[in-house]
């Protein structure tokens, strides 16, 4: 892929960058993807950060006894 030149711009406090339709689907970025800035040998590197799959056991490992609930009383049961 050919480099791109863009300009840096002031928003506050901070500067921003506009990524490039063509480099952003490239990397599969999407609005309000999250990505992580390094710097490498004085060079700006933008890495995508991978959307975290959530499972079942994922979530359930992540129970433990201090965290545990009892029942929760939902009300009448309707449509049965």
């Amino acid at each position: 892929m050919p480099s791109m030149e863009i300009r840096v711009k002031k928003l506050g406090d901070s500067l921003t960058l506009s990524i490039p339709k063509l480099l952003a689907n490239e990397l599969g970025l999407l609005d309000d993807s999250q990505v992580e800035l390094s710097v490498v040998d004085k060079k700006l590197v933008i890495t995508p950060v991978p959307e975290h799959e959530l499972s079942l056991e994922s979530l359930m490992a992540k129970v433990t006894k201090d965290n545990l609930h009892g029942e929760v009383d939902a009300g009448v049961v309707v449509g049965i």
